[in-house]
């Protein structure tokens, strides 16, 4: 087969690839965009901690983490049943399961950049605001978003290049299961398996081509 046959034999691990960072990135919005501003405005002494919390995905193999949400995601567990009750799947080989992973896995490649980006910011002009008596809600569409636009599309990309290339969790959680949770990464490790080197070697010049897109945009 051709470079173009074998990546439109891949087409289904692409887009379901495109699909987790994209979707991951978005609750990495919602979930680490408020984790950064704490971990910026706030001095206490426990800030440290939580830093290291944070940052502990970095330094700690992917395998450790998908083995541990395993076993708290346990159907048998309470918070087995409560993940069952929301989503209606358990967390293994489900992709729910494997955007969950993602989000914790990418946590600190959206938290550090944007809290590097608001700690930059004069927070004279956030108290200012806020005895003019401006809403936290104004403050951050209007203040913070303008001058931390930068940390925000920063963290985006890095989430976003971090999800497509994650493999030791997404294998531990997800599996390899066509269609549902077989991403480009698991899907050049099957390849070299099968000894489909041709194959192995197209997918990961396609990666590199995109990390290098994504790392020259950054």
């Amino acid at each position: 087969m051709n470079t173009f046959e074998i990546l439109a034999s891949e087409l289904p691990a692409i887009i379901l690839t495109l699909k987790l960072s994209l979707i991951t990135c978005v609750f990495l919005f919602f979930i680490g965009t408020p984790i950064s501003l704490f971990l910026s405005f706030n001095k206490k002494k426990y800030k440290t901690f939580l830093e290291s919390l944070v940052t502990l995905p970095l330094v700690l193999p992917s395998t450790v983490i998908g083995f541990y949400l395993l076993i708290f995601f346990n159907p048998e567990t309470i918070i087995g049943k409560i993940f069952i009750t929301l989503t209606g799947q358990q967390l293994a080989f489900s992709f729910n399961g494997l955007v969950f992973a993602s989000i914790i896995y990418s946590l600190p490649f959206w938290v550090q950049p944007l809290q590097n980006a608001i700690d930059q910011i004069d927070k004279k002009t956030i108290f200012t605001c806020i005895n003019m008596g401006a809403t936290k809600i104004n403050i951050f569409f209007e203040v913070l978003l303008p001058l931390c636009r930068k940390g925000f599309i920063t963290s985006f990309i890095l989430s976003f290049a971090h999800t497509i290339g994650e493999f030791g969790i997404i294998l531990m959680v997800g599996g390899n299961i066509e269609g549902k949770t077989r991403v480009l990464s698991i899907s050049i490790y099957d390849n070299v398996e099968q000894l489909s080197y041709q194959n192995a070697h197209v997918l990961s010049i396609f990666l590199i081509g995109f990390s290098l897109l994504v790392l020259f945009s950054l």
